[in-house]
């Protein structure tokens, strides 16, 4: 520092009172600044191959590559007239390499140490039992700050010694990252075995899934598509959220079961009452999922839909309803679109709870909302030509949809004959997209 802040004063001085007393080709500022720089560049070099600490290197280096080019040598004063002087680097190039290859060792090792002791502290208090912090209403644990901090730290200090250190260490800082998220799922799901007794559970349990966000966030602004590791990170995200979504649904999802059972139990009779008990019973857990930050909320809030459409599926499916009559199969087609009405209004429309609090906000899976009803629409038709349309328009619609779901579903048009349901089924067989949906329904369904 001394060495440098002398240089750059008493070059100064040069190019601003010296250089006016020489003879213009005598070249005054360049022969003070070769000497200046020789010197300074033989002494950094003796310093650089001693023994050096991990903060030293990052010291020597942004004097390489920050320091003495920008501070000194593009200097406001200095720029023009060091422009004209080939100084070099301050230290060989093969110096350099060594030092820089010794930095990036170094500094993927303190982010990896850091990243650690992050995790540690955090399953800590997982084991302390005590309610994590709530941050605009959302709980809250300081893990990802504190790791995404050391992450982002790591590339800026990386970035602020030169672009191409930067390019260097950010495919190993996404690799540490990666690791230490997969770590950090291991002790995630110990922690969801072995802790269900703990009094906060499923508060410590919905701060970890808001932690993904988080890093979601961090990834997919700072990796680059090209970085092998960002897609690992992201599925490593989606475990652990959707880990932490199957805990906080088992029991409503438990609670519906048998309500579920209830529709096939009584043929469809009494239809409405049973999927009021199903919203009601929904609509009991789904205040706690407030707990979760929006994009986890809304991610939660989905899967509660799509499970609920699904069930109902599910039901239908069951071959516990043989219709003859078309009276009979238009008075459940009736019941089924009043359900799908019921249900859709419930998972799409925001409920206000009190003047300043949403107790539900719409769920965004609009996808799911014409399932029922097209399955009601083939229940109501009787001409088998007009039936194969509505198929052919649910499996464009649902292309997951599989003759074996059909075939269970035409199970309550007891009227078909077997060259009709032959017929239907080989056209959804033909009609029949391979490629499976980006968002899944049917292919989540078993038929018994």
């Amino acid at each position: 520092l001394h060495m440098g802040r002398t240089m750059k004063e008493d070059l100064t001085v040069v190019v601003q009172r010296i250089k006016q007393l020489y003879p213009p080709d005598f070249n005054v500022c360049g022969t003070y600044a070769e000497f200046y720089h020789n010197y300074f560049a033989s002494q950094l070099k003796k310093t650089a191959e001693s023994q050096l600490e991990d903060k030293d290197i990052y010291l020597l280096l942004s004097w390489v590559h920050n320091i003495y080019p920008n501070d000194i040598r593009k200097d406001r004063v200095l720029a023009e007239e060091l422009g004209k002087v080939k100084l070099g680097s301050l230290l060989p190039s093969s110096l350099v390499k060594e030092l820089e290859k010794k930095y990036l060792g170094s500094e993927e090792a303190a982010v990896k140490n850091c990243l650690g002791r992050c995790l540690e502290m955090e399953i800590q208090r997982w084991k302390g039992d005590q309610e994590p912090e709530k941050l605009d209403g959302h709980f809250h644990s300081e893990l990802a700050i504190l790791a995404i901090q050391n992450v982002y730290g790591g590339q800026k200090r990386a970035d602020d010694l030169s672009a191409a250190l930067g390019e260097e260490i950010a495919p190993c800082l996404s690799r540490e990252l990666a690791t230490f998220l997969r770590s950090y799922k291991d002790a995630f799901e110990e922690f969801k075995e072995k802790s269900k007794k703990q009094k906060f559970y499923k508060p410590i349990l919905m701060a970890n899934v808001n932690n993904c966000q988080h890093f979601r966030n961090y990834t997919e602004k700072n990796i680059a598509e090209k970085d092998d590791n960002k897609a690992s990170i992201l599925s490593t995200l989606s475990d652990i959220e959707n880990s932490g979504f199957d805990v906080l649904l088992q029991q409503l999802f438990a609670e519906l079961k048998p309500i579920y059972k209830k529709f096939t139990e009584n043929k469809w009779d009494s239809s409405d009452e049973i999927m009021n008990a199903i919203i009601k019973t929904t609509g009991k857990y789904i205040s706690d999922f407030q707990s979760l930050n929006d994009p986890s909320y809304k991610a939660i809030v989905e899967k509660v839909h799509v499970h609920l459409v699904k069930e109902y599926i599910v039901r239908l499916l069951k071959r516990r309803v043989s219709l003859k009559s078309p009276v009979q199969q238009q008075n459940l087609a009736q019941n089924i679109s009043k359900n799908a009405a019921a249900l859709e209004a419930f998972c799409t429309s925001n409920v206000r709870h009190s003047d300043f609090f949403l107790l539900w906000q719409g769920s965004q899976a609009s996808w799911l909302n014409s399932a029922l009803p097209k399955l009601a629409e083939i229940i109501r038709l009787q001409d088998s030509g007009a039936i194969k349309i509505e198929v052919a328009t649910l499996a464009t619609v649902y292309p997951d949809i599989r003759k074996r779901h059909l075939e269970a579903f035409l199970h309550i048009k007891a009227n078909l004959t077997r060259g009709e349901l032959k017929s239907i089924l080989n056209y959804l067989a033909d009609s029949t997209a391979s490629s499976p949906p980006s968002a899944p329904l049917f292919s989540n369904i078993n038929v018994s």
